[in-house]
C-alpha cells in the first residue's frame, strides 16, 4: 500500500509542496489564506496522511525511538521487563528497539553501535563484563544512557537497581533461623558487581550469625550454566548431605536445579529446601510452591523511563542510582 505523502496533498490542493509543508508544521512568516489552510487540513485529513517520522527527525533532531540491550531475551526476567519498558516507553512517546548482547561485551559494543546509527535518542543498557570502555564513550560522547538491573563500578551512568546485598542477606538469615545442618550458595562465577552483591549479602549473614552452620558454594560460568548445576547439586547430595537448604542466586540457575531435584524424585522441601532470587513461571511446574525473591519490574521500568527522558529533555553528565526495595515471597518450600 502506498504512502500517502505532501506532494499527494499538493497536487489535490492544486498549491506547492512548501506551501503544505509549512500548514501541516504550523510554520509561521509565510502568507498563506485561513481558507487554503483549511482546505490543506481537510485533504490530508480524508487521504489518512500521517507525517513521514524519518524526515521529522530529521528537522527536530529526535526520532523518539530508545534503544534497549539485555543480557539475555531469552530469560523470562528480561522479556517481561522488556515488556514492561515498552509500555512506559509509548507513554511517552518513544518506541522500543530491543537488542540482546548474550553476555557478550563484543556483541553488547555491536548493539550500541548499531543503536547509534539508528539515531535512538536514548539507550537503556543491562551492561556485560568487559564493557566499561564502551560505557565510558557513551559519557564522553553525552548520550543519554541509563543502566537498569546491572551496573559497571566507576561508570557515572545514571542506574536503577535493587538492594541485592541487603534483600540477599535477609534471604539466608531466614534460612539461618530454620537450623539447616548445611546452607548452599549456588551463583556465578563472575566480575559483575550486582552478582557478587548478592553473594556478599550471603556471606554477610553467615559471618554475623552466632550459629554454627556449614556453607558451600556451587559457582558456575555463563556457559553450560544447566549442566554444571546439576554436577554440582548432584556432587553434593551424593554425599547425602541431610537438612540441606539451596539458595538459588538468579531463576536461570533455580530452574536447573529444580529440574535436577524433580528428575531424581530429590523432594522439596522434605529432603532439601530451596529459596531463590527471581521469579519465572517455569515455578508453576514445580509439584511445591517456591519461595523467591520479587524484584518490582514495574517500578524499575518507570524510574528508568523517566529518568532517560529527563536525560534526552536536559542531559546532566551526573552519577545517579536508584535503589529500589525487593521482597521475599512466601511459597512452602522451605521445611
Amino acid at each position: 500500500m502506498k504512502r500517502t505523502s505532501i506532494k499527494d496533498i499538493a497536487q489535490i490542493a492544486q498549491v506547492s509542496v512548501a506551501t503544505v509543508s509549512y500548514v501541516l508544521n504550523n510554520k509561521e512568516g509565510q502568507k498563506i489564506s485561513e481558507a487554503t489552510k483549511e482546505k490543506i487540513f481537510k485533504i490530508a485529513e480524508s487521504i489518512n496522511y500521517k507525517p513521514n517520522k524519518i524526515a521529522k527527525s530529521l528537522k527536530t533532531n529526535k526520532t523518539k525511538l530508545l534503544g534497549l540491550i539485555v543480557a539475555d531475551i531469552s530469560n523470562e526476567f528480561y522479556s517481561t521487563l522488556a515488556r514492561k519498558l515498552e509500555n512506559k516507553a509509548l507513554k511517552k512517546g518513544y518506541t522500543l528497539i530491543i537488542g540482546s548482547s548474550d553476555e557478550n561485551a563484543e556483541k553488547f559494543q555491536m548493539l550500541i553501535e548499531l543503536f547509534s546509527q539508528q539515531q535512538v535518542d536514548g539507550l537503556i543498557i543491562a551492561p556485560v563484563a568487559g564493557s566499561e570502555v564502551a560505557l565510558n564513550q557513551l559519557i564522553k560522547e553525552e548520550y543519554p544512557a541509563v543502566m537498569i538491573d546491572r551496573y559497571i563500578n566507576n561508570t557515572k551512568i545514571p542506574a536503577v537497581l535493587i538492594n541485592n546485598k541487603e534483600i540477599s542477606e535477609e534471604a539466608t538469615q531466614r534460612l539461618l533461623d530454620k537450623d539447616f545442618d548445611t546452607i548452599v550458595y549456588i551463583g556465578y562465577q563472575t566480575t559483575m558487581p550486582h552478582l557478587l552483591d548478592r553473594e556478599k549479602g550471603f556471606d554477610s549473614a553467615i559471618l554475623n550469625s552466632e550459629k554454627s552452620v556449614k556453607t558451600e558454594k556451587i559457582l558456575v560460568g555463563i556457559e553450560n550454566t544447566s549442566d554444571e548445576v546439576k554436577n554440582g547439586i548432584k556432587n553434593l547430595l551424593d554425599n547425602k548431605v541431610s537438612n540441606t537448604a539451596l539458595f538459588f542466586s538468579s531463576n536461570k540457575l533455580a530452574v536447573a536445579g529444580l529440574k535436577y531435584l524433580l528428575i531424581n524424585n530429590i523432594k522439596v522441601p522434605e529432603e532439601v529446601s530451596v529459596i531463590a532470587f527471581d521469579e519465572t513461571e517455569a515455578y508453576n511446574l514445580f509439584p511445591t510452591e517456591i519461595t523467591y525473591i520479587k524484584q518490582p519490574l514495574e517500578e524499575m521500568a518507570d524510574e528508568t523511563i523517566t529518568i532517560l527522558d529527563h536525560l534526552i529533555t536536559d542531559y546532566k553528565s551526573l552519577e545517579k542510582t536508584k535503589i529500589l526495595s525487593t521482597q521475599i515471597i512466601e511459597g512452602k518450600s522451605i521445611k
